[in-house]
């Protein structure tokens, strides 16, 4: 159909042509971005990665990680008297960090990167938040300011600091992206079946005429002609596929510097040991397939992984424990150990920040682990390494951090 009419098409013939022709366009940009993170990395930029193209992921967990049974205090004296219920079914399967700290047994991937140089956590962390809403923490945590900007996300200015863009392995732009003049990307697997290649030929057939909805398919086609593309099964989107994806998405594209995960699912107010291992299995294999996706990239790449708020020191009546205050957090990466003591102090291989003790009148409110570290300096001082940014530069991130 030819859709360059004379001056008498009526205004209900141009509705309908421009509706389907934006339904078509919506059809093929929403086929092309949804379907394969791959064809998303072909359609920003027909280049590989650079060396030295510096990437970083932030895996976000959103509910609240219980960082004491996860990042074990082992030689903390006042620990089983908290805890001893939860931890008696892993007690003997920790993994040692070092003499103060052990690892879940769940997170086995994690530990070898962590006796590679290649992680370290980081214990008692908190951003400004001291109240215990799930939705007003993560806000703030992903805002990065002491009052909360919901279009004003510290991976936005992040990106603006190092001329980069950013993507988010979502369905919408989280608070983290927003704000910066440079546009940030999404990616999520369509729920839609795929384009088959009798449909596409008739509509090649039916808008041979329109010189915008043609080239639109064209550009459909070529995509899923593009090996890249093929894919044998439906997947299931489990953090475990989008971790593979989001590799791949920094990997293909030198315009990407900065990606966002989430995992959600930490809120453990009950049967908190059974949940929690299946969580941190799920997210230690997602971290083996980022690592994996990004092949020699991974050297380049500096992984954070944090959270909203911690969790109660006391378990509850129900197994589980409830919302807290402070938390850990965890950096990994080829880039990570490649810090040395010159270039910074969050070295791999470590586990940093200053452990208050959890004697009761060390604890925060007499309920929860006290933060003595803020999760701002922590990402300040690994961005300082990892690109080179200078003090006013990561004030220009973290207005409120003093790193």
């Amino acid at each position: 159909m030819n859709t360059k009419k004379d001056a008498s098409t009526s205004i209900v013939d141009r509705l309908n042509i421009n509706s389907r022709r934006n339904f078509v366009k919506g059809a093929a940009a929403g086929w092309v971005f949804l379907q394969s993170g791959a064809a998303f990395g072909a359609a920003l930029s027909s280049k590989s990665a650079k060396p030295g193209n510096k990437k970083l992921v932030w895996i976000f967990l959103r509910g609240a990680l219980d960082s004491l049974h996860t990042i074990v205090p082992i030689s903390d004296p006042d620990l089983m008297q908290y805890r001893d219920s939860l931890l008696a079914p892993i007690r003997d399967k920790l993994l040692p960090l070092n003499n103060d700290y052990a690892l879940h047994p769940s997170l086995s991937f994690m530990h070898q990167l962590y006796a590679s140089k290649q992680m370290s956590p980081v214990v008692a962390v908190a951003s400004a938040y001291r109240e215990r809403s799930h939705f007003d923490a993560q806000d703030q945590m992903e805002s990065g300011l002491n009052e909360t900007d919901h279009e004003n996300g510290w991976m936005a200015r992040l990106s603006s600091q190092i001329q980069g863009q950013g993507v988010a392995i979502s369905r919408s732009v989280p608070i983290a992206l927003r704000g910066s003049s440079r546009r940030a990307e999404t990616w999520f697997p369509s729920s839609f079946p795929e384009a088959d290649e009798d449909l596409l030929a008739r509509l090649s057939g039916l808008y041979e005429d329109d010189d915008v909805l043609s080239e639109h398919i064209k550009a459909v086609i070529a995509q899923k002609e593009n090996p890249n593309m093929q894919m044998e099964e439906k997947k299931r989107a489990n953090f475990a596929y989008l971790a593979a994806r989001c590799g791949e998405l920094l990997v293909n594209n030198d315009n990407l510097h900065c990606a966002m995960l989430e995992l959600g699912g930490w809120d453990t107010h009950n049967n908190q040991n059974g949940r929690l291992a299946r969580l941190l299995t799920e997210l230690d294999g997602g971290i083996k397939n980022l690592k994996t996706s990004l092949g020699n990239a991974w050297d380049d790449t500096l992984v954070v992984v944090s959270t909203e708020f911690g969790r109660t020191v006391a378990v509850n009546g129900t197994q589980g424990t409830d919302h807290g205050t402070g938390a850990g957090m965890f950096f990994a990466g080829g880039a990570l150990g490649k810090f040395t003591e010159n270039s910074s102090s969050l070295l791999g291989g470590k586990v940093h920040g200053v452990w208050p003790g959890l004697s009761k009148d060390k604890l925060f409110e007499a309920r929860d682990l006290m933060p003595t570290t803020d999760v701002r300096d922590w990402l300040g001082i690994a961005m300082s390494a990892h690109w080179g940014l200078k003090r006013n530069q990561i004030k220009a991130i973290f207005p409120n951090s003093s790193a």
